[in-house]
């Protein structure tokens, strides 16, 4: 027992550990990572990242099948890509104990969308946890999976940034050693043939009778008053925070499903209701189904009140919540401050920008003058930007390859794919081998930087598995790499692979291979060397700063470039761009630094 200062998913990782965990798998992403990460320091449990969201889902589908304590964790897309095996642990349930931690992001902060994951709960039949703060995250989970182990079945936690990336203080409790399984083999169960599946349905169905019967014991009724608030998640931290007085509120610690009675008990004697949730009306549409089968009229304010889009605000329920009870809102002014606008852009000494300054120019001198560039999720998502402007489109892990394809057959335009190397393992494998079974034009450029970069410099597998071996595997017969540092180089593979595209009409893979530079200075000691300009030579052309975008490299008298010497890394790719010589390396680099640029 004691105290610790966490963040919302260390208080997720904490709370699992006290339960018993004994496997955990996941897949990087904003703003689920940490939990992974804090699960990793224990060295008597299993964790590991998996190449993606279904491949650690069902490592801890298999793990909870056998008895053990095992938890998944993602981001909210993430369960997307794991939903086929999501429906199918519904239909057997587990031996064990199974968490599904999945991290919204309302507002999109790093997202492609703000998708309500409790939708997955209505639809999978699994229970939905919904914490407020790191403690609740810390409680609930810890009861998550006492409650999966009590009725046998999968259960969803869901959160959002505001409670994973909320720091405070935790009262936390004992660890408890993990609950590993045994061999236990029910084909009877776990084969999902059609006649196993029929029986299943019978037998989940019993089992989310039982869930709605259980959940009640994670929901509070607090307050009276005539006016019921009915909320979940973090707008019930707003609520608490606003509401005195003679309001009665419904907290809900799992918002999926309703318990009849406990809501029928809410209600009593209540002349109007507000539900205060962050997007969707999962909890909303629930209640209105219960209080209309049971012949209530009553108002019930939800998605009229509160916004259905972006997070949710103590500004938004403040108004909600003002609306409501029929009392003015004071709104906080913000600080009359004006923040110079800065547009997302690639770090310093990041590989993927002189990647995408050699493919432009590569693919063109390869005679491909007109293109597609079909990019995909992570870092280098930022090509869509000028002056790259290389992402024409970009919509989820791995869709670089298949939207490649249809833009092919229907303009009969050769396209360019634009792939990390985490993605690539992720979901573009069987991309690529679409591309080579049905002969598919396509240049493929794969950026390795060996991590998932985007979410903290997470290993990737291409640390162990070379991308030039598993595309030569899928049956791809041009593959080359390059190291994107050296221009020439660069453009000279990126136009050869074009012309072979167009000349033998099948995919050519070429992989630009440079680590991550935040990864790069964390692994090297030293002073680093400091790039500088001879402003003799420096014609004011603007190619380092207008085109190159460098963040250390910016405009200064005369149209001159001046590179920040606390931005710059020393990494040298700016050499190179400029066409007069007038940039160059000053000191000497740190002990390994080539070793671990290009290991």
């Amino acid at each position: 027992m004691g105290r610790l200062l966490l963040l919302g998913n260390e208080s997720i990782a904490r709370g699992a550990l006290e339960a018993g965990l004994a496997v955990a798998a996941g897949y990087p992403g904003t703003p689920s990572t940490e939990v992974i990460e804090t699960l990793m320091k224990e060295k008597d449990r299993y964790v590991e990242w998996s190449v993606n969201e279904k491949v650690a889902f069902e490592t801890a589908y298999g793990a909870a099948i056998s008895g053990a304590y095992s938890l998944v964790s993602m981001k909210h897309v993430g369960l997307n890509v794991a939903s086929d095996a999501l429906m199918s642990s519904s239909y057997t349930g587990v031996e064990g104990a199974m968490v599904i931690f999945s991290a919204g992001d309302p507002s999109m902060w790093s997202s492609q969308n703000e998708q309500d994951n409790r939708y997955y709960g209505l639809m999978a039949l699994i229970p939905v946890f919904e914490p407020f703060d790191p403690q609740s995250a810390h409680d609930l989970t810890v009861k998550a999976f006492e409650f999966s182990t009590k009725v046998k079945h999968p259960v969803l936690l869901v959160s959002n940034t505001r409670v994973n990336h909320s720091r405070t203080w935790v009262d936390v409790g004992e660890l408890k050693p993990p609950v590993w399984g045994k061999l236990v083999k029910k084909p009877q169960v776990y084969s999902l043939v059609p006649a196993i599946a029929r029986g299943n349905r019978e037998k989940q169905l019993k089992r989310w009778e039982l869930i709605t019967e259980g959940v009640k014991e994670f929901n509070t009724i607090e307050g009276d008053g005539r006016k019921l608030i009915v909320t979940a998640g973090v707008g019930y931290a707003y609520v608490k925070e606003l509401v005195e007085g003679d309001v009665r509120i419904l907290r809900l610690g799992v918002s999926v499903p309703l318990n009849r009675e406990q809501v029928l008990k809410a209600v009593e004697g209540v002349e109007e209701i507000l539900v205060v949730e962050e997007l969707e009306p999962i909890v909303e549409t629930q209640l209105k189904n219960i209080l209309f089968d049971e012949g209530i009229r009553v108002k019930v304010h939800g998605k009229d009140y509160v916004p259905r889009v972006g997070e949710l605000t103590f500004e938004k329920v403040g108004k909600a919540v003002s609306k409501f009870l029929g009392l003015p809102f004071v709104e906080v002014k913000e600080p009359e401050v004006k923040i110079p606008d800065r547009p997302p852009a690639l770090c310093p000494g990041c590989p993927h920008r002189s990647s995408f300054v050699d493919l432009k120019r590569g693919v063109v001198k390869g005679g491909l003058n007109t293109t597609f560039f079909s990019g995909d999720i992570g870092c280098y998502s930022l090509g869509v930007l000028p002056p790259f402007n290389s992402q024409d489109s970009l919509t989820e892990m791995g869709s670089s390859l298949g939207i490649a394809n249809g833009i092919f057959r229907a303009t009969n335009t050769v396209p360019v794919a634009v792939i990390g190397d985490s993605t690539f393992f992720h979901n573009g494998l069987s991309g690529l081998a679409n591309a080579v079974y049905n002969n598919l034009p396509v240049l493929v450029v794969v950026l390795d930087n060996r991590v998932t970069a985007m979410t903290g410099q997470n290993p990737s597998p291409s640390r162990e598995i070379e991308i030039e071996d598993v595309a030569k595997g899928l049956g791809v017969e041009f593959v080359k790499a390059f190291d994107p540092f050296n221009v020439k180089e660069s453009i000279d593979v990126i136009s050869e692979a074009t012309r072979w595209v167009k000349e033998n009409k099948k995919p050519a893979v070429v992989v630009a291979k440079r680590a991550c530079a935040l990864d790069v200075l964390d692994k090297v000691d030293g002073e680093l060397p400091i790039a500088v300009v001879d402003e003799k030579k420096c014609t004011g052309c603007s190619i380092c700063y207008d085109f190159f975008t460098c963040p250390a490299i910016t405009v200064g008298k005369d149209k001159k470039a001046v590179i920040d010497q606390v931005l710059c890394i020393g990494c040298g790719a700016c050499v190179p761009v400029c066409p007069y010589n007038a940039i160059s390396l000053k000191g000497d680099v740190p002990k390994g630094w080539d070793e671990v640029w290009l290991s």
